[in-house]
């Protein structure tokens, strides 16, 4: 988080409070006393004052904004950042070959990849497990090339996605060579995190069935944070996203970790 001036007045700390929540999605109430050179109940005045007006979300050991709970449906978010979801994509089916077996969670950016692999008609006999009924829909052209199988469980329409409970009961009896996994946020100290509590859960599970785990997320994605945790980044073996901005918080996430990262171009499409 940048270092603001301290020694601010109040209502000029506040709104640059209000506006770093809304920045980084998430932040802690301890950084904002340091960051301002005030006490930590000096920071949880401040946000109790905002969270009064209606601009932050208070929660434990920090805020979020006030919206930063509403998750948007799928149908919405597609259309976010569809170019460099789609390079994503490419780049993503380019780590696979014939043969092999695919975790694909639910997501937009997942389901540009369930798109690639339509399109993809040379990689043959892969088998796909996935919690997103529209990323099984999507698949289905692709039959019998690609073998599907979706994992059950509870119906959240929002998302139409698949989760607990039952859904993690097949993710218990399979070992798959990858799992491509989706996210809200992609952060240095906080990890993988996503918005919903459930989908989070089942993002866990998919990690633990997989030999290898790639999250895909969009360079918006970088640097925030959001409520469920999923993984530290030291269980991720590779994170594919895209140069369009955030690079500051793409270095720092090179700089600190072994990592391997793959940043996917719109160029030339």
């Amino acid at each position: 988080m940048p270092e603001p001036a301290p020694h601010l007045p109040t209502e000029e700390r506040r709104d640059r409070i209000r506006e770093l929540v809304e920045e980084h999605s998430f932040v802690r109430v301890v950084d904002l006393s340091e960051a301002f050179g005030v006490s930590t109940v000096t920071v949880r005045t401040d946000l109790e004052a905002l969270e009064h007006g209606g601009a932050v979300r208070r929660i434990r050991g920090g805020a979020m904004p006030a919206e930063g709970l509403r998750e948007r449906p799928f149908e919405e978010v597609q259309v976010d950042a569809a170019p460099q979801k789609e390079a994503i994509a490419r780049l993503a089916v380019d780590q696979l070959s014939s043969g092999m077996s695919v975790l694909l969670d639910v997501g937009t950016t997942t389901a540009a990849i369930a798109a690639e692999l339509v399109r993809r008609t040379e990689l043959v006999d892969l088998t796909v497990i996935t919690n997103g009924l529209s990323i099984a829909l999507t698949l289905e052209p692709a039959l019998p090339r690609l073998q599907v199988i979706v994992t059950g469980g509870t119906l959240r329409p929002l998302q139409h996605s698949l989760v607990p409970p039952l859904a993690d009961a097949v993710l218990g009896r399979i070992r798959a060579d990858v799992a491509f996994i989706g996210c809200n946020g992609v952060d240095v100290e906080a990890g993988i995190t996503n918005i919903n509590l459930p989908e989070a859960e089942l993002k866990r599970a998919m990690i633990a069935a997989a030999s290898g785990v790639v999250v895909t997320a969009d360079s918006s994605k970088l640097g925030r944070v959001h409520l469920g945790r999923v993984a530290d980044l030291d269980r991720i073996d590779t994170l594919i996203t895209d140069g369009s901005h955030n690079g500051p918080a793409l270095e720092a996430i090179r700089a600190v970790t072994d990592l391997e990262v793959l940043v996917a171009t719109t160029e030339g499409r």
